[in-house]
């Protein structure tokens, strides 16, 4: 089979290797959509595991079952998630999975989802991968990970229905996070960027406000929210972290959620920032099992989906309602061929006006497009 090799971001090679054996409890997946991430171009974070495949965001069908597993037959099509917890750690019994050990060390997809076919182990059969809902396409099922992420995310900043949210970055997670305060009933969403291209997605998405990084952006606001800074901000580009410091309400919530740079430092003074305000600065990783099956409820009040309690509107059910509209975040499909070119876009976005973008790895031939 097909694989895209990663060695660093300008080095991705199209290369051969055996389709994986299973085994009892284990599925084999025909990868039909496969997102590349802000995080597989992290290199200091992968420079010292490479060659390796990458690919966490994949959507497919079961090619085959091992045996003992009884949920899913060949045909299925399902949206798997790499790393899954425990359920029984210390971390995982205090409602923080995505610290467990498990989770961090022990479960992965072989080789990942940049491959023609992957295995997924027993463990995440078992509690990481979902049934694609009818009506959704394996390009939208792809969005499952990314936007569990984002969901986690705001349920643990504690965003409710009426408060403002800032968005600072308007990258993929930027949007996502946009689209997902819309839908759970988030008053003023501004969005700050410095590309005017995502500035406009931000609008696609549900933003009331954009912003140039260079505007007075705390003043903006002001005059946008009633002379109030926001509620909850959003980091999603470290780049923004002292901006969010001067853009929250007394009693807001700061998450950080992007990773940062190599040796980034948090430049702040304590009482500067913590005196008389009660401001949270908070931080989230990835999604946890609560956050990907497709149950929703709705606000019987507001008429917004609701996330305080586990399994409620989680992302699954955000992408079958197009409460959360994944696809207009995408600006290529590229397939195995083009995979190494969509690499290069995601680590240079401005040369690009690239967003999201989807490998196809059962495309064979020049069938890549942008989205238009």
């Amino acid at each position: 089979m097909r694989v895209l090799m990663y060695y660093s971001n300008h080095d991705v090679r199209l290369q051969e290797m055996p389709v994986p054996q299973i085994g009892p409890g284990e599925l084999l997946i025909k990868v039909a959509a496969s997102g590349i991430c802000g995080s597989d171009v992290m290199e200091w974070y992968r420079r010292d595991k490479v060659p390796l495949v990458l690919g966490h965001e994949v959507a497919g069908e079961v090619a085959a079952v091992g045996d003992g597993v009884k949920r899913f037959r060949p045909g299925d099509r399902v949206a798997a998630t790499h790393h899954v917890p425990c359920n029984t750690c210390h971390y995982c019994l205090n409602g923080h999975h995505t610290v467990c050990e498990t989770l961090l060390r022990g479960t992965h997809f072989d080789p990942g989802g940049f491959a023609e076919f992957l295995r997924a182990p027993a463990i995440n059969v078992d509690r990481g991968v979902f049934p694609i809902p009818e009506g959704v396409t394996f390009e939208e099922a792809s969005f499952m990970e990314p936007l569990a992420c984002v969901v986690r995310g705001q349920r643990n900043a504690r965003l409710r229905p009426g408060q403002s949210v800032l968005v600072l970055g308007s990258g993929i997670s930027g949007l996502l996070h946009i689209g997902t305060a819309r839908a759970l009933g988030a008053g003023l969403i501004a969005a700050v960027d410095s590309i005017p291209f995502r500035l406009g997605k931000a609008l696609e998405m549900g933003a009331d406000l954009t912003l140039h990084r260079d505007e007075d952006v705390p003043g903006r606001l002001r005059q946008a929210n009633e002379g109030r800074l926001a509620d909850l901000v959003i980091i999603c580009f470290d780049g923004f972290i002292p901006l969010a410091l001067r853009c929250v309400e007394k009693g807001g919530t700061v998450l950080f959620f992007a990773g940062a740079g190599e040796g980034a430092t948090l430049p702040c003074s304590i009482n500067d920032l913590f005196w008389r305000t009660e401001i949270t600065l908070t931080s989230t990783y990835a999604g946890a099992p609560a956050t990907y099956l497709p149950k929703m409820v709705t606000c019987e009040w507001t008429g917004t989906m609701n996330l305080t309690e586990p399994h409620c509107g989680t992302d699954l059910g955000l992408i079958r309602t197009k409460a959360v509209p994944v696809l207009r975040t995408v600006t290529h499909r590229l397939t195995m061929a083009d995979g190494p070119l969509g690499f290069q876009m995601v680590a240079a976005p401005t040369e690009h006006d690239c967003i999201k973008v989807i490998v196809e790895p059962q495309s064979w031939g020049k069938d890549s497009h942008e989205n238009t």
